[in-house]
């Protein structure tokens, strides 16, 4: 009978944190709904924010921890990058360029604990990829957008090493 009773309180008191936990970040960062009225207005908001020769300009669609979608306007080429942790997911919403990945990082830098750039990619595949594209970069994987057409829009999804539960 105290085994049950302790299972029971041990349940309890999981569901409770659960609760507690689902309460605090629906207040916070649970946003569940982007409509294409709410990213079309994200990506003239990115258009107008660019500064000259900036490569990338970063908009969040929607989040809910860990995860996050993320709109990219990219109207030229960017650095070469590498999450060590972390998976990135992109779907190519407009425009077209060439995306690098593979191969190895040139004038690598650390940016973070967990990123790295460099200046470009060395032996890497090139794919052109554009309008309705999906691609999964796999963590630990370098990869850039190395040419752009016009301008390139993206949504991108990082997906942390574990999913939901990851660190």
């Amino acid at each position: 009978m105290l085994g049950i009773m302790r299972v029971f309180i041990a349940g309890f008191t999981f569901s409770l944190f659960t609760v507690a936990l689902f309460a605090q970040q629906s207040s916070t960062s649970l946003q569940t709904f982007a409509s294409s009225a709410d990213v079309t207005a994200l990506i003239a908001k990115a258009k107008a924010e660019r500064k000259e020769g900036q490569a990338n300009v970063i908009e969040k669609i929607l989040q809910f921890a860990p995860y996050s979608a993320n709109l990219e306007y990219r109207p030229i080429a960017g650095s070469a990058s590498v999450h060590e942790k972390e998976a990135e997911m992109m779907y190519v919403i407009d425009g077209s360029g060439t995306l690098v990945t593979g191969g190895k990082l040139v004038g690598e830098t650390r940016t973070n604990a967990t990123n790295l750039s460099g200046t470009a990619i060395q032996g890497g595949e090139a794919r052109k990829v554009s309008k309705g594209d999906f691609i999964v970069v796999p963590e630990g994987t370098p990869h850039q957008i190395a040419a752009v057409d016009g301008a390139l829009v993206l949504m991108t999804i990082k997906v942390p090493r574990g999913g939901a539960g990851a660190p």
